[in-house]
């Protein structure tokens, strides 16, 4: 039987900086299903990347004094070293300023203009540069803010090309009546069934006001509006529109495609991205999974609220393991989750140290201490307690199957903890302490701790999506062969002999929960080092504004309506000019003359009581002396900068 094959992707994410656990959980949420699909013996292709277009990158590239180009290779290099860190198994990164992909994009636009789904037309209305869309004014908050992100939008009008979704509302309607399974979570369904049911507006899919991104073919001037440019990366990965479409003929047109998203872009990958896909002739045969946020406690993750969690000052600190495990295990299927530092520490804590770190320890111990290490298959069950805990380590794999084929992962690693929960009870149950004090009970004790190790093997197994390290390193401790690792092995009683190591090791050792909680608050709350004030810093730009040259004193004279005044006649090179300065305090009209002064000659005149005064001298000064800005060896008008 020919292999199944199963295509897995992310969605691309936007360089506006750092990626928190938030956008973190969607790779590591893919790279767990990718596992499971791969320990299924499915032909798996994971596909993550880089969405490198659009006015934002365009605009903060300008703000941080950078070439947008050279913006998106550096977070483009910062989020495959992140990757990195957190261990994601991707096939492929893709960045949508790949020439493999921008010139497919050329083409798709064209091709949609050709057939009349993209016609020419005029925008006016509400657009938000941060999420990239246009809304209208029933979709808008009050103050014209935008629904999705919370910010001000801003009023554009402009010719634009449109793609008409509302030529595909009612194929849309009926694919997703017909195909109930395309969105989940259900609610999620809901949701795109009622905003299409609402009416569906053609779509502004260009734009002329910036120009980082892929210009339309036929019409330069424009760009491609960048969910269809961000969308097509799906299929352009694979090779559709090239020379070689092995990848595309392999997976998209394969056994299962599943593109996972949070939900604040579920309307994109549920309506535009099918319907750009019908148009052009490829088959929608992809599933769409909407999870929920990670939230605080007072709300969503806000890097301008200064409230985010970033995954590598977790990850060097706790382990690779503990991150994964709680990104996982604390969003459910079609809620939100929250992040504390006490949640955190207490999932270490009791979950992966107390449950299951302490169950591999414990039994290890055991075998090497009554058994000096070493175990044989026993001939029969002894116990009741037996059957018990077979009966729920087969209910827990059956269980655990069906929430992973769901997406479940959530659900799917409580099953596991629910077999680590009924070990840590049969220890309980059958004494191995008691037994191993009647030498006639070795028989027994010897079954007992088989049955554990046995019961840890399928743990391991299970975890092998989930606990990237610690199912290796229980495998490790337990000495188990490869060959009994995999989803095929999961059958209880294959282990002939057992050969324990005798220097077991904590997986997850305990930790200082106050101490912990109070680093990892620490992170959330750093101690801000007091900088100056905006408005204290001006730029090149404002500097260059500034004409100063080289003047010198021609005359001066005190001021006749004001004692701290003198007014000199100044030559600027260009010509003579009256300068008036507070500086008769240090200066008498006689040390004036001569004296080579920098001099801001493009200052607006203004009449000082009485006196005209054309510019200004420069001087240094603090509580106890002045002291005018001299160039003895320059002439007058040589510029000064």
């Amino acid at each position: 039987m020919a292999q199944k094959t199963f295509y897995i992707t992310t969605p691309i994410y936007y360089p506006s900086g750092k990626l928190h656990i938030g956008n973190s959980f969607t790779t590591v949420f893919c790279d767990s299903i990718m596992r499971y699909k791969k320990l299924r013996g499915y032909d798996t292709y994971y596909l993550t990347g880089m969405d490198e277009h659009g006015q934002k990158v365009e605009t903060v590239a300008k703000e941080l004094g950078r070439s947008p180009q050279e913006h998106v290779d550096l977070i483009a290099h910062d989020t495959k070293k992140l990757w990195e860190l957190l261990d994601i198994e991707y096939d492929d990164f893709i960045r949508t300023t790949q020439p493999r992909h921008e010139k497919v994009v050329e083409e798709i636009f064209e091709q949609l203009l050709g057939q009349d789904d993209i016609y020419l037309g005029h925008y006016e209305g509400h657009y938000c540069i941060y999420d990239e869309s246009f809304f209208t004014e029933t979709q808008l908050e009050d103050g014209n803010i935008c629904p999705d992100c919370g910010r001000p939008t801003k009023l554009v009008k402009e010719e634009s090309y449109f793609l008409r979704l509302s030529k595909y509302e009612d194929w849309l309607l009926q694919f997703i009546e017909e195909n109930p399974d395309f969105i989940t979570p259900e609610t999620r369904k809901n949701e795109v069934v009622s905003f299409i049911k609402n009416g569906l507006q053609d779509l502004s899919v260009s734009r002329t006001s910036f120009d980082w991104g892929v210009n339309v073919k036929s019409n330069p001037k424009h760009v491609v509006y960048v969910w269809v440019d961000a969308l097509s990366n799906y299929i352009t990965a694979l090779g559709y529109g090239s020379k070689d479409t092995t990848l595309y003929d392999k997976y998209w047109k394969g056994d299962e495609v599943l593109h996972v998203v949070g939900k604040d872009i579920l309307r994109f990958h549920a309506i535009y991205w099918p319907i750009m896909l019908h148009a052009i002739g490829v088959p929608v045969n992809f599933k769409l999974y909407a999870h929920g946020w990670y939230l605080m406690k007072d709300g969503k993750m806000s890097k301008s609220k200064g409230k985010v969690v970033y995954p590598d000052d977790l990850v060097p600190h706790y382990g690779l393991d503990a991150m994964r495990y709680f990104l996982l295990k604390e969003i459910p299927y079609s809620g939100d989750g929250v992040f504390t530092p006490e949640d955190f520490i207490a999932r270490i804590n009791y979950d992966l140290a107390n449950d299951f770190g302490n169950l591999l320890n414990r039994t290890i111990n055991m075998i090497n201490k009554y058994f000096n290490s070493k175990l044989t298959k026993p001939e029969k069950s002894y116990f009741p307690f037996d059957e018990e805990l077979k009966d729920t380590l087969q209910a827990s794999i059956d269980s655990y199957k069906e929430d992973m084929d769901e997406w479940k992962v959530s659900s799917a690693i409580q099953h596991i903890w629910t077999t680590i929960s009924r070990s840590n009870k049969y220890i309980d149950e059958t004494m191995p302490w008691v037994l191993a004090k009647d030498h006639d009970k070795q028989a027994e004790l010897n079954s007992v701790l088989y049955n554990l190790v046995e019961a840890l093997r399928h743990i391991g197994i299970l975890l092998k999506p989930i606990l990237i390290n610690a199912s290796q390193g229980l495998f490790e401790q337990l000495n188990i062969p490869s060959t009994l690792q995999t989803w095929d092995s999961l059958d209880f009683g294959l282990l002939k002999e057992i050969h324990v190591t005798d220097k077991p090791q904590a997986l997850f050792p305990r930790l200082d929960k106050k101490k912990e909680e109070a680093f990892i608050t620490e992170l959330l709350n750093p101690v801000k080092k007091e900088e100056p004030k905006e408005e204290n810093f001006i730029t090149i730009d404002d500097f260059t504004k500034l004409e100063l040259v080289v003047g010198e004193v021609q005359s001066c004279k005190a001021h006749p309506n004001a004692d701290k005044l003198l007014v000199s006649q100044v030559d600027t090179g260009d010509r003579v000019r009256q300068i008036v300065s507070g500086v008769s305090k240090y200066y008498t009209p006689e040390e004036m003359v001569g004296k080579k002064l920098v001099v801001i000659k493009n200052l607006k005149p203004v009449t000082l009581r009485g006196e005209l005064s054309e510019g200004m001298v420069l001087a240094g000064s603090n509580k106890k002396a002045l002291q005018l800005v001299e160039l003895d060896q320059l002439k007058p008008g040589d510029k000064v900068s």
